[in-house]
C-alpha cells in the first residue's frame, strides 16, 4: 500500500535550512511544497525547482503543509511553531527552541494541545559517534565532570553569519544547548545552579552582546560541567574543541584531528577517536587497563547528519513516537543556557 509523502514547508534558508531542505528533497517520504525566505539565496541545483515565498504565515495558510521545518533565526521560532501547530502541522524546529524559557514552554504546550509532533534540531542525537560517547560515559557511572567547548575563529562570510546570529542569541546559548543536552543525557540528574561569564571582544556587535562566554552548571547528583564558546576573528584555535567526561571510574574523551579547523562545519560534529580511560589500578598502583581508542571511521558529514535527523522526523510522525522526554530535554538545556546568559549579565549565580 502506497503511503502519501509528508508535505513539508521549509522556513529559513541559511546553512541549516538549506541542508534540511536537501534532506527532504532526497527522502521519498517527504514532498517539499514550498520554501520561505525573505531574500532569494543561492541554492543547490536540486532545490531550484521550488518556489521561494517571503511570508511564512501566508505560505502556511495557502500551501497547507503537513510539516513545517522552522530554520529561521531564534527570535521567530516560537511564534512560527505555534502558528504551525494551530494550523494542524507537525513541526521540526532548529535549536535553540526559543529565546526564552516561557516561549519554549509555550511551544511544547501548543504541540501537546494540537496532538502533533515537535522535534528539535539536536543533530548530535543522530550522530553514531556521539551516541557511543554518551553510552561509554554512562557505563562509568557518576558523579561526572563535563569539560566541553566549541570556539570558532571566524572571518569573512562565517563571521558575518555569527554577527547575524548574535543579533538575538549569544554563542553560549546558540551552541551551548547542544552540549548541555549531552551532559543532561549522561547524568539524568536535575541541574540546580548555573554560573556564567562573558566578554564582548568586538565593536562590530551590539554593546549589550558578548561573543565569548563560559558557563558552569551544577547537578543534583553532584556532577559539574562547563561549556565555553567564542566566535570571531580574534578567537584562538588552541584547544578550540574539548569534549571530555570524567568520573571516579575513569574518563571518555574525543581526540580531534590536530589539523582540524574551528570554522569547518564538519569539524563541529566529527569525533575522529573516542578514548576510553579506566581508573582501576592494581596492587602495584599501576593501571589495570590500557586506554582504549575507538576509531570512528566512516563518520557522517554535515549533510548526512541532516539526512539522519529528517529520517527521524519522518519516523516520529509515521510511527507516532513518544517525544515527551525529547521535548522536556530541549526545554531543560535551554533553561540552563539562558540561566548562564542571565548570570553573565547580572554577575550572580542562578538557582534553578
Amino acid at each position: 500500500m502506497m503511503v502519501k509523502p509528508v508535505r513539508v514547508l521549509v522556513a529559513g534558508l541559511g546553512n541549516m535550512g538549506r541542508s534540511h531542505a536537501l534532506a527532504y528533497h532526497n527522502n521519498p517520504g517527504f514532498e517539499i511544497v514550498g520554501l520561505v525566505n525573505r531574500s532569494k539565496p543561492t541554492l543547490a541545483p536540486e532545490l531550484s525547482q521550488y518556489e521561494i515565498l517571503p511570508d511564512f504565515e501566508k505560505a502556511l495558510k495557502e500551501l497547507k503543509p503537513d510539516l513545517c521545518a522552522i530554520c529561521t533565526y531564534s527570535d521567530s521560532h516560537a511564534d512560527y511553531a505555534v502558528a504551525a501547530f494551530e494550523a494542524g502541522c507537525d513541526v521540526f524546529i532548529e535549536k535553540p527552541l526559543a529565546t526564552t524559557v516561557a516561549d519554549a514552554e509555550r511551544v511544547v504546550a501548543a504541540a501537546k494541545k494540537a496532538g502533533k509532533k515537535l522535534v528539535v534540531g539536536y543533530i548530535l542525537r543522530h550522530h553514531p559517534s556521539w551516541v557511543r560517547l554518551i553510552t561509554e560515559a554512562r557505563k562509568l557511572g557518576g558523579p561526572y565532570v563535563f569539560r566541553m567547548n566549541l570556539n570558532q575563529q571566524s572571518s569573512g562570510p562565517t563571521w558575518m553569519t555569527h554577527k547575524s546570529l548574535m543579533e538575538t542569541t549569544p554563542p553560549i546559548v546558540d551552541c551551548g544547548v547542544h552540549y548541555v543536552d549531552v551532559m543532561c543525557q549522561i547524568t539524568d540528574a536535575k541541574p540546580v545552579e548555573v554560573r556564567g561569564m562573558g566578554l564582548r571582544l568586538s565593536n562590530e556587535i551590539a554593546a549589550d552582546m558578548y561573543n565569548y562566554g563560559h558557563l558552569q552548571v551544577i547537578y543534583e547528583d553532584g556532577s559539574v560541567g562547563w561549556y565555553e564558546a567564542g566566535w570571531g576573528p580574534m578567537i584562538s584555535e588552541t584547544a578550540f574543541f574539548v569534549k571530555d567526561v570524567m568520573s571516579p571510574n575513569g574518563s571518555v574523551s574525543i581526540v580531534m584531528d590536530p589539523n582540524a579547523k574551528s570554522d569547518d562545519i564538519d569539524t563541529h560534529t566529527k569525533t575522529a577517536v573516542i578514548r576510553v580511560h579506566k581508573a582501576e589500578t592494581g596492587a602495584d598502583g599501576k593501571f589495570v587497563h590500557k586506554d582504549e581508542d575507538l576509531k570512528m571511521d566512516g563518520e557522517p558529514g554535515h549533510q548526512e547528519l541532516c539526512d539522519f535527523e529528517q529520517a527521524y522526523v519522518l519516523k516520529a510522525i509515521t510511527e507516532n513516537l513518544d517525544l515527551e522526554r525529547h521535548m522536556n530535554d530541549a526545554v531543560q538545556s535551554l533553561r540552563i543556557c539562558l540561566a548562564a546568559d542571565e548570570s553573565v549579565r547580572t554577575g550572580q549565580p542562578v538557582k534553578l
